[in-house]
């Protein structure tokens, strides 16, 4: 039988009461990579393999890591999919994803089998059978998580149509927002830049053969998703840089890279401060919230990189100490009051306690945090890397002022993640009262759990 039930991660009383405040709340999902042109074709899907193994990067490298050969794991016969995941799943105790998957399985599928070897076939069956009823459209299984705000990631050159369809749809009332992920225009260093500000030039109407050029583009994009409804920004930064340069320096940095000339690392990381800078100070005028990940490393593996391409499954952790970069830039817009409302998030934990204390250092004067340490990310988003960023928040910050999950993910089952945060948060919680470490204060614990859970990204993310 499941693993899953009403107590599962509730090891007291506390915690299972504090859940009860916590169960029902609707999702404010902030960021995450599921398709709006797939929400907006409200899409049905064919198996189970495609809702698991479409594009998840995580079960990928999880069965890579069980011997299976690549071409029944990317690609191929979606029964032999399915079943090189179950073999691999019953190897992963200890794995967020052994218990993501089985929420999945018994809140989407009403299923309480363990997947594994003997019972393949059968889940199989079970899951391709819910799938065929209307109810499990994308739109539908959106509805039944009770998700009330989607935060989409989107390229400033992107037209937004699919919102606008979503958004034109009476019968489908979850807010599915744009969010704006200038990367391309930021990575002066990266392959395709010069053709990727060309876009950017047309796109906007700007000519992008100036610094102020690309900054009036980028503006105008931002205003155009701003219209569109966005309420945050997203930056995949290698490390946090801060190399102020004045604009003519830059611009001719800019000039070369147009060009096709080699840019250094620290021509790179002075075109990049300015960009990061216009972008936060535009950010704060039009009240978007700007989200930095960093301390990733991206297609370590060459050979396999190749083959199949980015976001397959083949990127780690980095040790780049960038605190006093990242205290610099963010100092450098909130000097002038132009920082906006701001979330951190490293790939590292090691950068637990520096992120919080550099959110300390940033208050805000609206009731609310200005800037947090984002939940625990990608590598860190299971169970102890999950207690370990709320511990390192608990210590150095008030908790209850933490906006709490979000999925960081391209799957439509992945919002029982916010059930599986929900459970750690609160027997987290549980275990101060029961240690004698907070009073069992009903009306702050219940504030606490409500805040954490849904009222403060509301309140962040300016949802009503």
């Amino acid at each position: 039988m499941s693993i899953i039930n009403d107590g599962f991660l509730l090891k007291t009383e506390t915690a299972k009461r504090l859940y009860g405040y916590a169960e029902g709340l609707p999702i404010i999902d902030y960021h995450c990579h599921i398709s709006p042109k797939e929400i907006a074709e409200d899409i049905h899907f064919k198996d189970i393999t495609e809702v698991w193994l479409g594009g998840d990067h995580y079960k990928w490298r999880l069965i890579r890591m069980t011997g299976a050969k690549e071409s029944e794991i990317t690609s191929g016969d979606p029964k032999t999919r399915f079943k090189r995941f179950a073999e691999a799943l019953p190897l992963a105790a200890g794995n967020p994803m052994y218990h993501w998957t089985h929420l999945e399985l018994k809140r989407y599928f009403d299923c309480d089998l363990d997947i594994n070897p003997d019972t393949a076939d059968e889940v199989y069956r079970i899951c391709n059978e819910a799938l065929e009823r209307p109810d499990m459209s994308a739109k539908g299984l959106i509805k039944r998580s009770n998700v009330k705000m989607i935060g989409t990631t989107d390229d400033p050159a992107d037209s937004l149509e699919w919102h606008e369809k979503i958004a034109a749809d009476p019968e489908f009332d979850t807010l599915v927002l744009p969010s704006f992920r200038p990367d391309k225009a930021v990575n002066i260093d990266k392959p395709g830049f010069a053709d990727y500000i060309k876009l950017l030039g047309k796109v906007s109407g700007e000519k992008t053969d100036s610094i102020e050029g690309v900054k009036r583009a980028l503006t105008k994009r931002l205003e155009y998703f701003k219209e569109h409804g966005c309420r945050a920004s997203d930056h995949g930064l290698d490390y946090p840089v801060y190399l102020p340069a004045s604009e003519a320096e830059v611009g001719a940095i800019l000039k070369s890279a147009l060009c096709g000339e080699k840019i250094t690392k620290e021509e790179a990381e002075k075109y990049k401060t300015a960009i990061l800078l216009h972008c936060g100070r535009e950010y704060a005028r039009l009240g978007i919230v700007m989200q930095l990940h960093y301390n990733c490393q991206r297609q370590v593996n060459t050979r396999y990189s190749k083959a199949l391409g980015h976001d397959t499954g083949f990127d780690c952790m980095r040790t780049f100490d960038g605190g006093e970069a990242l205290t610099e830039f963010l100092d450098a817009l909130d000097v002038t009051n132009e920082l906006p409302r701001t979330i951190l998030y490293s790939l590292n934990p090691a950068d637990n306690e520096l992120l919080d204390t550099v959110a300390g250092s940033f208050p805000g004067e609206e009731g609310i945090m200005k800037v947090q340490h984002g939940a625990a990310w990608w590598f860190n988003d299971t169970k102890s890397g999950m207690e370990a960023q709320l511990k390192s928040f608990a210590n150095l910050l008030p908790i209850g002022g933490f906006v709490g999950m979000l999925t960081d993910s391209r799957s439509f089952l992945s919002y029982v993640r916010h059930e599986y945060f929900r459970r750690i948060f609160c027997n987290f919680l549980g275990d101060l009262v029961e240690n004698g470490e907070y009073p069992a204060d009903e009306k702050y614990l219940k504030k606490i759990v409500e805040n954490v859970c849904y009222y403060n990204a509301a309140k962040f993310f300016g949802v009503e």
